[in-house]
């Protein structure tokens, strides 16, 4: 395998699962001639056993080469490097023509996203002597540093070349655009910076180009006007400027086109929507301006289309609702203003996904387009809606709703009813009333945000022996919700948990202890008493923790030194008093951390006087 498992298969969710179309695209684009790559190393295998193999000595000793230039490898994959024959089939990773004992593939990745296996060292340079090499995968492997060498440039057979994911650096060598034979190209998930060489536009075969997650600056080369057969192309997540050069629009084939998270400006071209291909189009987090051109509408096979974080104003254009292939459809934070056309939903059969949030809209209500289709994810937040929280005809699909930032008021009873499918709701800085025990939460859903509202009740009607194991998040901070915090029973999987700015009393239960994959708690200004439960520091996970402004009593406990990678504490304005534990993180906190106690002292305040001191809360 050349290309690590895609996370979003896990995901069950209509939504996600058309994510994964989208990403498959892409690896599957790359598949199509890795499986000659793939196929040759079977029948190499197979045609072994019947014929004495060969290796060409001179590529056996540029692999050996490289092999001592990788200073470790728990892979292990190298380990498979000996011997007299690298064509017998035991190297791992290594390709040949056996009628020449050539090397012709490398292929060395990590197994999968999660794994920990690694390969430190850099690129020989004794890799450019594989002169008849056609491919080459050294990908995931985030400990492999340096430039690309410039030896590359005697690689003319090489038709891929896949260098992602690793930690690269330097400037993308210019001379990448004489290896004309190249048809797929990735670069992306280093460190590589600089401009994007103009002498990239001599790859007149290129099939996919992926120069994505660098920081990469200066403008797209015009030179890229030569990719005339270009189906590919990815250049997001870098420091590019300037404009949308025409050339893209002469693209014919082009079927997916990501530039987004870069700092591209000005207008967008009309020549991009002559892209009568185009499947997947994001545009995002940029700072394009002016109004979406009419045209849009001529894009009649696109499937997703992502414009969100830019300047654009003016209507959204009616012709939108010509693109009947349409899933996935983001045009947030912008300055979109109304009307918004009524037909879009009527007129976009296979709309899963969308997302008008933040953009100059007054629309009142939910469309009732939205409410009564069937909907994977809809986020209207900032979109200035009132009144009760919408009745949903077919809310069964619904994923992940995000209504937050309105004026909502109320209408929660029955809101969740039938949404089986429901993994993240946000209704967060809204005005909504309600006793919390009103809540009746999806068993499936993973992450509740209802911060800052003027919701009462107490917790336990979310936090019981009830409760989802699949429930990761939860903020109900800045309520009015009371009462004492419940105990956590074994099975839960909280990843974040905020009831700051409530009017919680109480002490926190030891049993906190059983929130094992913890890694946010916030439980500020609140009312709380009593001291801090030791078992906090069987929280190995915790990364934030607050429970300044309560009434907090006795010793920071020493059991938190077991909590090593906490990168934020606050324990301020309590009544807390002893010695503050004398390790790192937590006597390299800024002071105000630990101001306004009772007599908390040592790092980083000033230090005990004497062990009663020092002793004294415990």
């Amino acid at each position: 395998m050349y290309f690590e498992q895609n996370p979003l298969i896990r995901s069950q969710d209509p939504l996600h699962k058309m994510q994964i179309l989208r990403w498959v695209f892409n690896v599957l684009l790359i598949y199509a001639i890795l499986d000659v790559f793939s196929l040759s190393l079977c029948s190499a295998t197979a045609v072994v056993a019947a014929q004495q193999p060969s290796c060409f000595e001179a590529d056996r000793a540029a692999l050996l080469e490289f092999k001592t230039s990788i200073l470790k490898d728990t892979t292990e994959i190298l380990a498979s490097w000996v011997g007299r024959d690298c064509c017998g089939g035991e190297w791992e990773g290594i390709v040949c023509n056996l009628s020449t004992g050539r090397v012709t593939g490398l292929a060395l990745q990590r197994p999968d996203r999660e794994s920990a296996l690694y390969m430190k060292g850099t690129l020989s340079a004794s890799l450019g002597k594989l002169q008849f090499l056609e491919v080459m995968v050294i990908s995931g492997m985030k400990q492999i540093t340096g430039p690309i060498p410039e030896s590359f440039s005697n690689l003319s057979h090489l038709t891929q070349l896949v260098l992602e994911d690793n930690s690269l650096g330097g400037n993308i060598p210019p001379f990448l655009g004489q290896l004309s034979s190249l048809k797929i190209v990735s670069l992306s998930g280093n460190q590589l910076r600089g401009q994007i060489p103009p002498s990239m536009g001599g790859l007149r075969n290129v099939v996919s180009l992926s120069l994505s997650r660098n920081s990469l600056s200066g403008s797209i080369p015009p030179t890229f006007k030569n990719f005339l057969t270009i189906q590919s192309l990815d250049v997001s997540f870098n420091l590019l400027s300037g404009f949308i050069p025409d050339c893209i629009g002469s693209f014919k084939n082009l079927t997916y086109l990501d530039l987004s998270s870069n700092q591209l400006s000005g207008k967008l071209p009309i020549s991009l929507f002559s892209l009568v291909n185009l499947q997947d189009m994001s545009l995002s987090h940029n700072q394009f301006t002016g109004t979406i051109p009419d045209q849009i509408g001529n894009l009649k096979s696109l499937t997703s289309l992502q414009l969100s974080g830019n300047k654009f104003i003016g209507h959204v254009p009616v012709s939108i609702s010509r693109l009947h292939n349409l899933w996935n459809l983001n045009l947030s934070r912008n300055g979109f203003s109304d009307p918004l056309p009524k037909f879009l939903g009527r007129d976009i059969p296979s709309l899963l996904s969308i997302d008008l949030s933040y953009n100059n809209l007054s629309l009142g209500t939910v469309p009732n387009w939205i409410e009564s289709r069937q909907l994977s994810d809809v986020n209207l937040a900032g979109c200035k809606l009132r009144g009760n929280l919408p009745r949903f005809m077919k809310p069964d699909s619904l994923s992940s709703i995000d209504l937050s930032d309105n004026y909502l008021t109320g209408g929660i009873a029955g809101f969740f009813t039938n949404m089986s499918s429901l993994q993240k709701i946000k209704l967060s800085n809204n005005q909504l009333k309600f006793d919390v025990s009103e809540i009746k939460l999806p068993d499936g859903i993973s992450s509740v945000d209802l911060h800052s509202n003027q919701l009462i009740g107490h917790l336990s009607s979310i936090i019981n022996n009830r409760t989802s194991s699949f429930l990761e998040g939860v903020d109900v901070s800045g309520n009015r919700i009371s009462g004492v915090i419940p105990e956590f029973v074994e099975g839960l999987n909280f990843k974040v948990l905020n009831i700051g700015s409530n009017k919680i009393s109480g002490h926190i239960p030891s049993s906190i202890s059983n929130l094992i994959e913890l890694e946010k708690l916030d439980t500020q200004r609140n009312q709380l008493t009593g001291t801090l439960p030791t078992s906090l520091g069987l929280l190995s996970k915790l990364q934030w923790l607050d429970i300044s402004v309560n009434a907090l009593s006795g010793k920071i406990p020493n059991t938190l030194l077991g909590v090593e990678g906490l990168k934020h504490a606050n324990f301020r304005a309590n009544r807390l008093c002893g010695e503050i534990p004398q390790g790192r993180p937590y006597n390299i906190f800024p002071a105000g951390a630990y101001a306004h106690n009772l007599c908390l002292c040592g790092k980083p305040l000033p230090p005990c006087r004497g062990k009663k001191l020092a002793d004294i809360g415990q």
